[in-house]
């Protein structure tokens, strides 16, 4: 006989109502509300509390509070992982986020569903739909990511948008629902590199002439 657990975490109907899931649940409450109380002093705090809610963490990460999320322990980070203000990820399914992904404020990842039949939905069954959110990914605020969803690499999601399917790699799109909207191509990197050259050469520039006032 599997757990109300295994079948949730088995993409199953399941009882969210389940004690053993509510005790968890439980912990994840007091892990994050732990996390939404601390000050921009308390940075190691903070993070130590991710890796206790979290399944696994990239060796930097940060998340801008307040957050949220239904367990916290079905959720994956990699590494350079940034949340901003709001973000709520609803992982009664496994959440995989890839390496260098950034989520504008109000991201939301919802990974729950609900059966259509009002009777069944009433019972109090319900199910999860893994999302899988690759490398170098950008989703913009105010974005909603719906159960089942894959996100390829490199990726940008303009805001607003509500991501319904799945959304290929090197690609930017956006809309309700989220539709391609063209192939991230090499005059965008020709253009954003010519970009960064010129940032660190005005650095340099404004570095040099400090020095030059100082031997003045």
């Amino acid at each position: 006989m599997r757990t109300e657990k295994e079948k949730m975490l088995a993409q199953d109907l399941y009882q969210a109502s389940d004690p053993a899931l509510l005790k968890e649940v439980k912990e994840s409450r007091r892990l994050t509300r732990l996390f939404n109380q601390t000050t921009e002093e308390e940075m190691a705090e903070r993070e130590d509390l991710v890796r206790k809610l979290f399944k696994k963490t990239g060796d930097i990460f940060y998340i801008e509070p307040p957050f949220r999320c239904d367990y916290g322990s079905n959720i994956t980070v990699g590494n350079h992982f940034f949340a901003n203000f709001d973000c709520v990820i609803l992982d009664v399914a496994n959440v995989k986020i890839g390496d260098h992904v950034m989520f504008g404020p109000k991201v939301n990842l919802f990974t729950a569903g609900h059966p259509v039949d009002s009777g069944v939905r009433n019972s109090g069954l319900e199910f999860g739909r893994e999302i899988t959110v690759g490398d170098n990914v950008w989703i913009g605020g105010n974005t909603t990511v719906n159960p089942g969803v894959s996100i390829g690499d490199n990726t940008v999601i303009g805001s607003g948008s509500v991501v319904t399917k799945e959304i290929p790699a090197n690609v930017i799109a956006a809309g309700n629902p989220c539709r391609v909207i063209r192939q991230l191509n090499e005059a965008d990197t020709i253009f954003w590199k010519q970009r960064q050259t010129d940032y660190w050469a005005e650095a340099i520039r404004i570095n040099q002439n400090g020095m030059e006032q100082m031997n003045d």
